[in-house]
């Protein structure tokens, strides 16, 4: 099994033969972490096209998300098991909580120890949570300790920023997961990011995720086109000036593009 690739296919809202052509081209390409969800729907198409690529297990790292109907303790190993199953997988790398419990329903110690105990079966080679806020990730390192958390996945890209969160969590020596990289295209028309992608002969996209790989985020765009999926990865090769993260950095407005109605009050 591998760490997790610095660099990952993210799969939100890609569904059907458009799931499976993505995750195809980008195992072609070089991707080797796939990231899904149960709530995506699209966890047996990862799966087919997992299984008729060409790259062995051991070389792939792949991430998928227990949805919040799934929390409790008697759902969440099931729904896990029914996961691995879509996914054509004997064990996931990584199994996060994908939102906490809407209105904190359900303790967050609970679906915590719940996930440790899906991992003790052998189901989930590691633990981590999503979109939680201080005061959760609080509770989950609490609950089975900061160590036991392999990622904290979260929405970060140049006009969110996440500050607050991202500190604490990597006070904590959380590792730190970036989704929505590109702000669903929204860095491609930035007149700052764009300015620095003409510097580089690169294009914003590859500019915004070179910011958050020089940060030392994982980070997991999405892409529908294989010549997107391949400059993607090369955003890794971008080293980019201090004056130029600066720039970058002052692009944030708080601009928040997962807030469904039962997300948490954010930090």
């Amino acid at each position: 099994m591998i760490s997790m690739p610095a660099i990952g296919l993210g799969t939100f809202r890609l569904k059907d033969q458009q799931v499976i052509d993505s995750v195809t081209n980008g195992l072609e390409v070089g991707y080797r972490h796939i990231d899904t969800a149960q709530i995506y729907g699209n966890e047996a198409e990862v799966g087919q096209a997992i299984a008729t690529g060409k790259i062995a297990r051991k070389d792939l790292f792949v991430t998928t998300k227990i949805w919040t109907d799934n929390l409790s303790k008697e759902k969440l190993i099931p729904s896990l098991k029914e996961s691995l199953a879509k996914l054509q997988l004997d064990q996931v790398d990584l199994t996060l909580i994908h939102w906490p419990a809407p209105q904190d329903s359900i303790a967050v110690a609970h679906y915590m120890e719940a996930l440790a105990s899906a991992r003790a079966m052998g189901l989930t080679r590691q633990i981590g949570v999503s979109n939680f806020t201080i005061a959760h990730l609080t509770q989950a390192i609490d609950a089975v300790g900061a160590a036991e958390i392999a990622s904290q996945q979260i929405e970060i890209h140049p006009f969110l920023q996440n500050r607050k969160v991202v500190d604490f969590t990597r006070s904590h020596n959380i590792p730190i997961t970036a989704y929505m990289p590109l702000a669903y295209g929204k860095v491609n028309t930035d007149p700052v990011l764009l300015e620095i992608a003409g510097r580089h002969k690169v294009s914003a996209a590859q500019i915004a995720l070179a910011w958050s790989l020089q940060q030392g985020f994982s980070t997991i765009p999405s892409s529908t086109k294989r010549a997107n999926l391949e400059s993607n990865l090369l955003a890794q090769k971008i080293a980019l000036s201090t004056a130029e993260m600066d720039a970058i950095a002052a692009l944030d407005r708080n601009e928040r593009l997962a807030n469904p109605d039962f997300a948490p009050h954010w930090d």
